[in-house]
């Protein structure tokens, strides 16, 4: 897909930041997983293909779950063999062992797990205690890295949640480091329900620091429901964050968590890390016509203010 390169921002770098950054695509995965329609297998395996050839270098590609829990990702096992051969990583999540076995068996290497910083969301998304959850995640992991594998752990509810309120600082801290202890790779720090301030996320990387996570492992995953993704994600970058999850187009949302609106869209990402002089390695244009095209196939416009300013942009140039 041939698409010009938009106008981009002019770039005046800021001191402190990092000059790339690695951006954890999830809109295949967080972002359909949400859908009230099932999404055609074939029009995943398009969009992960189209995501691929924008210069992201990793998408993730599904999950394997019940297909109770996540009807739209049913399908995991006939999509992954459909785009396996990219070359970018295509991480899934697993929930347990059984998850696990089903994607090691299709040679996916790179898997994630997914817990929770409070009580009730653990509850809520898999049925039992934070500590019951963790000690599920922990022969995933083990078996993961015995088979050669790359193992995010997803941590929920960092910030605020929908029961609970607030969450204190200490009590993420808690959960972080015992998901690096049982040897994930890397920690992704979930802002669920996006309440999250930039005051309170550098509140928690420096105690995070202070607890000996590095920081070099640590990804941040915001939602924009209170337009606050692109802020926190500055304050990230500021601490040394060089890993931001996004979802192209906006979308996503949590099944699990009905507060939880869109994720941060890729493009405003993109946007903002080119206005900083930040590297990403992302063809702007292609990635925003990818996402017109999923919005189209999910028959409504794209939520990204960066998709749609360009696609007018794009639109009164044709006319």
């Amino acid at each position: 897909m041939n698409a010009p390169e938009p106008g981009l921002p002019m770039a005046v770098p800021a001191e402190g930041l990092p000059s790339r950054v690695r951006i954890h695509e999830v809109g295949a995965r967080d972002g359909l997983q949400n859908e009230k329609a099932v999404v055609p297998t074939a029009v995943k395996a398009e969009f992960i293909r189209r995501l691929a050839a924008t210069g992201l270098t990793t998408v993730e590609a599904t999950s394997f779950v019940h297909p109770r829990w996540v009807p739209q990702l049913a399908d995991a096992e006939r999509l992954f063999p459909e785009i396996a051969e990219l070359p970018v990583e295509l991480p899934v999540l697993v929930p347990n062992e059984r998850g696990l076995d089903r994607a090691l068996a299709l040679g996916a290497r790179r898997v994630a797990v997914f817990a929770s910083a409070t009580e009730s969301f653990a509850k809520a998304n898999l049925n039992r205690t934070v500590d019951e959850a963790l000690a599920m995640f922990a022969p995933v992991v083990a078996r993961a890295r015995d088979a050669g594998g790359h193992v995010r752990g997803y941590l929920s509810m960092c910030f605020g949640d929908p029961w609970e309120g607030p969450v204190p600082v200490g009590q993420v801290v808690t959960v972080s480091r015992a998901l690096l202890d049982m040897g994930c790779d890397e920690l992704s720090l979930g802002d669920t329900i996006g309440v999250a301030t930039p005051g309170h996320v550098s509140a928690l990387l420096t105690a995070l620091a202070g607890a000996g996570v590095p920081v070099e492992r640590t990804a941040v995953h915001f939602h924009d429901t209170y337009g606050q993704a692109l802020s926190n994600t500055l304050t990230a970058l500021r601490h040394g964050v060089t890993t931001v999850d996004a979802s192209a187009g906006g979308l996503g949302g949590c099944p699990y968590a009905k507060s939880a609106t869109g994720n941060l869209a890729t493009e405003d990402l993109v946007w903002m890390l080119r206005g900083l002089g930040i590297d990403t390695g992302v063809d702007l244009g292609r990635l925003v016509a990818t996402s017109v095209w999923m919005a189209a196939h999910l028959g409504r416009p794209s939520p990204s203010r960066t998709v749609r300013a360009l696609a007018r942009a794009d639109s009164h140039k044709e006319q």
